[in-house]
């Protein structure tokens, strides 16, 4: 009897997987679906984003010459420092008043550490010390910056060293946590590293990490100049990695700075590109209009130092002498052909003995007038326990040291208000405005479309664009009378749209065109993602600003490019756009610039811009990021421009948090309001 209970067990089993098998994939009314989508591209393909970006990087090198005759070369310099400075977002005021406070100091051998909070912009406070030596004076003035240093200005492998060894050899040195990083940070005793999301807010307020690093490093040579013990005409800057390239920007900038030495920061524009960096060091829109060595010409007296053994291409001493051989024409075509230098170190990544010798020798030279230039024997000195340079006991900052995260949440909100109490909106200037926002450019052109053989019930094909790119596709034609066509997109790549969402769409009849955008899923780069661990789309995102583009325009230019072949080749007769995350807002600033698109759904896409936590803010990727998004409006605005209707799905703030009611009421006025100031039509709904 058991026997005969196992074999009937058995046959049920059987039963049961061979009708799931038989029926596996399958939609009674609407044909062949499989449990997962089909790949397009071959298995291993080239990383064409790689390649088309290096190659692009190329061209731009060779295309940014120096001029070499006296008169164009100051009108030059002249030019590219205002546009550092609007790129950036630099913000100069030498008359803000200072008010320096100090919280203690330390007696050491021959000089002294004051430990510093002084302003660098209304109501914003940065942390320092000030290693002022014995003496009369005046002394030479230098002011320190910092990389990424974990613990900011306290750090003894790099930060405390520099200031010991200046101040030791009759200089007041001021080093300063740089912004979001040190006792900066969002929350105080917190070591966080100020790049990547956090950093990358900035931008969407009008505003750079890098810019708003420069503005404090002006405001920290103001306060070296205000100082008793300091001579105003000698001002020198250094730092080194991310410090190395704030000390370049300054000096670029800021004309007091007589002499600067950046330690493993100099590099070339071109080796930034794909590769490992921080948005500190990104300027906006850089190389459309400059290379690293038009940077370098700008400086008084730089001495670039560079390791041997630095493992990021970036910092390697051969990109930096392709960038020093180009400046170096310029300086000699101006008659200071001596003001320029290199030194190569046999060390890894770091600000190292050698390092600070050779940087004593080089303000020697140029600070004090002594000796030639070479190295100087550095003195030795004690280093402090971290401790004892602490501005603030942890946990007890002052509450005018604000941290990246407050600063976006109130320029953001400022911002907002100001555009909600503005007038009657122009909405082809506003449309105008968002195209250079999005830095969309020329639209994509279709070269070719090629047909692969159908696999799960699906047609697949890549269209080679006028970029030189291939953008994959999967589609399936309507099964209604229509022809209509919903283009499905995810941010997360096309494995990420979920099948029972691909099957509400056919029950309707819909044509679907399921499409992988520029960076994400089969159009993924992998040289990109091996730089990622810090945020999706950071390598990409970073690269694509310091060619002239970004990721969201990139996106609009994909979409407006498959809905235009929709309309042209497949005879679409209206195209819809279902984007999930950042996809979503891709597809909105679609339909705001341009009226292919008729109706667009957003699902988990943010509602606003403005910065409202810090928590989880790497929900959505690092190619969100828009400079000047929120001076132009907010996507309330983008909805209203589109002159369709629009549905959020899942509606979410900027760091993927879910509005309350009570706000998502407010959320609701908001969008109507602004679709009035318009005169658009259409309408917002939310889900």
């Amino acid at each position: 009897m058991k026997q005969i209970i196992i074999q009937v067990l058995c046959f049920l089993v059987l039963l049961i997987n061979g009708c799931g098998d038989k029926n596996k994939g399958k939609n009674s009314t609407h044909g062949s679906v499989t449990d997962s989508l089909p790949d397009i591209l071959a298995e291993n393909h080239s990383d064409l984003i790689y390649a088309n970006m290096r190659y692009e990087a190329a061209l731009k090198f060779a295309q940014h010459v120096l001029p070499l005759g006296p008169e164009e070369l100051i009108k030059y310099k002249i030019e590219l420092r205002k546009k550092i400075i609007e790129k950036a977002g630099i913000i100069i005021d030498h008359d803000l008043p200072l008010e320096m406070k100090e919280t203690g100091s330390v007696k050491m051998d021959g000089y002294t550490v004051k430990n510093i909070v002084f302003q660098t912009r209304p109501g914003v406070f940065a942390t320092a010390n000030l290693y002022i030596p014995e003496g009369q004076g005046p002394f030479p003035g230098v002011i320190n910056m910092l990389g990424h240093w974990r613990k900011g200005k306290i750090d003894a492998t790099g930060p405390q060293a520099v200031g010991h060894s200046l101040a030791s050899n009759g200089y007041v040195c001021l080093t300063v946590d740089p912004w979001g990083a040190g006792e900066r940070t969002t929350t105080h005793g917190d070591f966080e590293y100020h790049g990547s999301n956090l950093g990358a807010s900035l931008m969407n307020i009008g505003e750079s990490l890098l810019g708003v690093q420069v503005s404090d490093n002006m405001r920290g040579v103001d306060m070296l100049c205000s100082l008793p013990q300091v001579d105003p005409k000698r001002i020198g800057a250094t730092g080194a990695s991310g410090g190395g390239n704030q000390t370049m920007w300054l000096s670029a900038v800021d004309e007091r700075i007589k002499a600067s030495v950046p330690v493993v920061s100099v590099g070339s524009f071109e080796s930034y590109i794909m590769r490992s960096n921080c948005i500190c060091e990104l300027l906006i829109d850089g190389f459309t209009f400059t290379e690293e060595s038009g940077i370098l010409v700008l400086a008084n007296a730089p001495m670039m130092i560079n390791h041997s053994r630095d493992d990021n291409p970036t910092f390697f001493p051969s990109e930096m002498l392709r960038s020093y051989s180009n400046a170096k024409k310029a300086f000699a075509a101006a008659g200071v052909e001596n003001s320029i230098s290199y030194t190569i170190v046999d060390q890894p990544h770091g600000y190292m003995t050698e390092d600070r010798e050779a940087m004593l020798g080089w303000f020697g030279l140029h600070l004090k007038n002594e000796g030639n230039g070479s190295p100087v024997k550095e003195k030795s000195f004690t280093q402090l326990p971290e401790e004892k340079l602490m501005v603030f006991p942890s946990g007890q900052r002052d509450k005018n040291v604000v941290s990246t995260d407050q600063y976006c949440l109130m320029r953001g909100t400022l911002l907002k208000e100001k555009f909600m109490n503005s007038g009657t909106i122009n909405a082809e200037k506003k449309r105008s405005e968002l195209k250079e926002i999005l830095r969309s450019g020329t639209p994509l052109e279709v070269v070719k479309v090629n047909n692969i053989p159908s696999k799960s019930g699906w047609e697949r094909l890549t269209i080679e664009t006028s970029d030189k790119t291939l953008i994959p596709l999967l589609l399936k034609e309507p099964g209604g009378k229509e022809s209509v066509y919903t283009i499905l997109c995810n941010s997360g790549g096309k494995d990420s749209i979920p099948l029972s969402l691909i099957e509400e769409y056919r029950s309707k009849g819909e044509g679907i065109v399921v499409v992988d955008l520029r960076g994400v899923g089969e159009q993924s780069s992998s040289a990109s993602k091996q730089y990622d661990d810090i945020g999706a789309l950071h390598t990409l995102s970073r690269a694509e600003l310091w060619l002239g583009h970004s990721i969201m325009g990139e996106w609009v230019r994909e979409l407006n490019l498959i809905a235009r072949y929709l309309a042209s080749d497949l005879k679409a007769t209206k195209v819809n756009i279902d984007g999930t995350k950042e996809a979503g807002l891709a597809a909105l600033f679609l339909a705001a610039t341009d009226g292919n698109v008729k109706n667009v759904i957003l699902r988990k896409s943010p509602v606003s811009y403005v910065f409202d936590n810090r928590a989880n803010i790497d929900f959505f990727g690092m190619g969100i990021h828009l400079p000047g998004f929120l001076v132009w409006g907010d996507v309330s605005l983008a909805a209203a421009l589109t002159g369709s209707n629009i549905t959020f799905v899942e509606p979410l703030t900027m760091s993927g948090g879910s509005p309350g009611e009570n706000q998502l009421k407010a959320i609701q006025d908001e969008y109507a309001r602004v679709r009035q100031r318009t005169g658009m039509e259409g309408r917002t709904e939310f889900k």
